[in-house]
């Protein structure tokens, strides 16, 4: 049983919750004890609220899971774990992801995400567009609660490169899955049935095109630190790793975004050389 309930709450997908630290590392914050401290404790709340999230979504779709060929084997469709477990693992985590963020004063900043979360697994994840839009806003506000728990202002620069960022991700991720369904006769989501290859690659290409067009005029307008010349450079593999990315969905790699940064070595390599600069750029 313990396996089932691991299973439930996705530890696979906690990956997505370190977007809690993207505030005070780009405030250069980040290793300070106090604020790595706080992080840590944003970063908790976030896993348990994502956990109670997946808990609540398997529990919503469980008769529709056993019908699918991949997904009747997740612990509530495939019978190893009853509706009842499901529900209460749910709220526990839910509780324990707010007295977590309480502590930190997220509560306002995770209440949001349980309710939008709650909200998409009841229906809106059905809605095409509207579930890119939702799902990229779940992102957003993990970076957002980073902010918020360690004081860290957030610029509008920081807020459009994380929207767009998140929505570049999301949309990849269902471009990727519309390829594939296509190429190998996967059975993708509801939703992105309802999605054509062109609409989903112009909605990349915008996301992506916003993404590096707010990095780039940040970097334009960063306060002097005298080490200026960094962060400008810093741009050059800040775009050309939203380009793999986009070359990623586009050839259905991005399927799984978390994992498409550790397969694809190019775009792990352009993620260690934009934070090499960026951090450079950051020093005092």
């Amino acid at each position: 049983m313990t396996r089932e309930l691991v299973r439930l709450v996705r530890p696979g997908q906690w990956a997505k919750n370190a977007l809690v630290a993207a505030a005070p590392l780009a405030a250069g914050t980040l290793l300070t004890p106090a604020v790595a401290g706080r992080t840590l404790l944003a970063l908790l709340a976030f896993v348990l609220a994502s956990g109670a999230t997946y808990a609540l979504n398997d529990l919503l779709d469980a008769p529709a899971d056993a019908l699918h060929p991949v997904k009747r084997t997740r612990p509530v469709a495939s019978g190893a774990l009853s509706r009842r477990t499901a529900a209460v693992v749910a709220a526990v985590l839910a509780v324990a992801a707010m007295a977590v963020a309480l502590a930190v004063g997220l509560g306002v900043v995770v209440a949001t995400y349980l309710l939008l979360t709650a909200a998409y697994s009841a229906g809106l994840k059905h809605e095409p567009v509207v579930e890119l839009a939702v799902v990229a806003l779940g992102f957003v506000l993990r970076a957002v609660g980073g902010g918020v728990a360690t004081d860290t202002p957030l610029s509008q620069w920081f807020l459009i490169v994380t929207g767009f960022a998140s929505l570049l991700v999301v949309a990849g991720k269902r471009e990727s899955e519309l390829v594939l369904a296509g190429r190998d006769g996967r059975t993708p989501r509801q939703a992105t049935t309802r999605y054509s290859l062109p609409f989903l690659r112009v909605v990349t290409a915008t996301s992506a095109a916003m993404t590096v067009a707010g990095y780039s005029l940040w970097a334009a307008d960063v306060s002097p630190t005298g080490r200026e010349p960094w962060i400008a450079v810093s741009v050059v593999p800040f775009t050309v790793g939203v380009l793999r990315f986009v070359l990623d969905a586009e050839n259905a790699d991005a399927e799984e975004p978390e994992r498409t940064v550790v397969r694809d070595r190019v775009l792990l390599g352009l993620g260690v050389l934009w934070l090499a600069t960026y951090g450079l750029g950051m020093l005092p």
